[in-house]
């Protein structure tokens, strides 16, 4: 088994993005995946994935994505709910990635922290309601299973604290354990997927002996982002 830690990288730095470029990452697993029934999943969602993989390993870039308010929140509640879970259980250390390539194939994921030897953090900013529904139910969300489970099969530790976070509202602590079962269809379907990516990189280059293609550039434009 090799599982790497790349503890220097920042996530969303460029260097971030470059190391997971064409990467099945934990936080995207879920379109590659039924959580209802564990089985790989074949919808409009896991083949524009597909696709999106096999044009980052042909190019070598990851195209900029629209930022919301969503996510603005959830950088600085990151850090707040980091903190907090610090202050109240362990201290926490931030990594930038691990990547572990144990089956014939690379899998990546980007923890918000790992505690000691044995655990990891997964902070979500959640919307009051969610919260408060989280509170409710007392369990682990099911939007999240996926990644959690993912997260810790990458990391090969014993256990992930998902940490529920909406200011003004108590934050959540879950305890998560790896599951073996999910985990196994975790593997299953990412085997799945690769496969796929080779076949279709296998008819592109295939393609471009066919057809008259004619290369072009990507350029830098004013703000830093690139044109495409």
């Amino acid at each position: 088994m090799t599982i790497k830690y790349h503890n220097d990288l920042v996530q969303g730095s460029d260097e971030w993005f470059a190391a997971r470029v064409g990467l099945l990452t934990a936080s995207e697993m879920k379109l590659i995946i039924t959580p209802s029934n564990l089985k790989p999943a074949s919808n409009d969602k896991e083949r524009a994935h597909l696709y999106e993989l096999l044009a980052q390993r042909i190019t070598g870039y990851v195209e900029p994505q629209y930022i919301s308010d969503d996510m603005l929140r959830g950088t600085t509640d990151e850090i707040d709910a980091r903190a907090l879970y610090s202050k109240t259980y362990a201290p926490v250390t931030e990594c930038g990635f691990i990547t572990n390539d144990q089956w014939g194939f690379t899998l990546g994921y980007s923890p918000d922290g790992v505690v000691g030897d044995d655990g990891l953090i997964e902070c979500k900013s959640r919307r009051q309601r969610f919260q408060v529904e989280t509170i409710i139910k007392g369990g682990m969300p099911d939007d999240y299973l996926i990644q959690a489970q993912t997260g810790l099969l990458v990391s090969g530790r014993k256990w992930l604290d998902f940490v529920s976070y909406s200011a003004g509202l108590p934050m959540v602590t879950i305890r998560v354990l790896p599951d073996e079962a999910v985990q196994r269809a975790i593997v299953e379907a990412a085997g799945v997927f690769e496969e796929m990516l080779s076949v279709l990189r296998l008819k592109y280059e295939d393609q471009g002996s066919l057809l008259s293609l004619i290369p072009t550039e990507r350029k830098p434009i004013n703000n830093g982002e690139i044109e495409v």
